[in-house]
C-alpha cells in the first residue's frame, strides 16, 4: 500500500470518526432532553398527586376524585412511555458510543501504521546516509594509503 492510499485511508476513517462522534453527540443531547421530559411528568404527577391527597383530606365529591384518578393514571401512562423512550435513546447512545470507538480504532490502527512506516523510512535514510558516510571515509582512507609513497 503506497503512502498516498494510506494517508487516503486515514482521512476517511477520520472523517468516518468525526462523524460517529458528531451522531454520538447528537444522540447524548437527545438522551438528556428524554431525561429531562421524564423528571418534568414525574415532578407534575408527585404535584397532581399532591393536590388530590390535599382535596381528599379537605373532602372531595366522587366525581372530582374519579377525574383526579384517571388523570393520573394518563400521567403513569405518559410516564410509562417516557420511561421506554428514555431506555431506547440510551440503547442509541450506547450503539453510537460503540460505533465511535471502533472508529477510533481503526483512525488509530492508520496511524499507527503510518508512524511505523515513517519511522522505517527515517531508519532507511539514516542506514543510507551511514553507509554514504562510511564509503566516503572508506574512499578518503584508501585515497591517503594511496598518495602515501611506500
Amino acid at each position: 500500500m503506497s503512502n498516498s492510499q494510506l494517508e487516503m485511508l486515514t482521512d476517511l476513517a477520520r472523517g468516518a470518526r468525526d462523524q460517529a462522534g458528531k451522531t454520538l453527540a447528537q444522540e447524548r443531547q437527545t438522551e438528556q432532553q428524554t431525561t429531562a421530559q421524564l423528571q418534568s411528568l414525574l415532578s407534575y404527577r408527585a404535584e397532581y398527586a399532591e393536590r388530590l391527597q390535599k382535596a381528599m383530606s379537605d373532602g372531595i365529591d366522587p366525581a372530582t376524585m374519579y377525574n383526579y384518578q384517571q388523570f393520573l393514571a394518563s400521567l403513569d401512562a405518559a410516564l410509562s412511555r417516557a420511561r421506554q423512550a428514555l431506555a431506547s435513546q440510551q440503547a442509541s447512545v450506547e450503539q453510537s458510543k460503540k460505533n465511535w470507538q471502533q472508529e477510533q480504532r481503526k483512525l488509530s490502527s492508520y496511524d499507527t501504521l503510518a508512524s511505523r512506516r515513517l519511522l522505517e523510512e527515517h531508519r532507511r535514510s539514516e542506514r543510507q546516509e551511514q553507509k554514504t558516510n562510511d564509503d566516503l571515509v572508506t574512499s578518503r582512507v584508501a585515497r591517503q594509503h594511496n598518495d602515501t609513497p611506500h
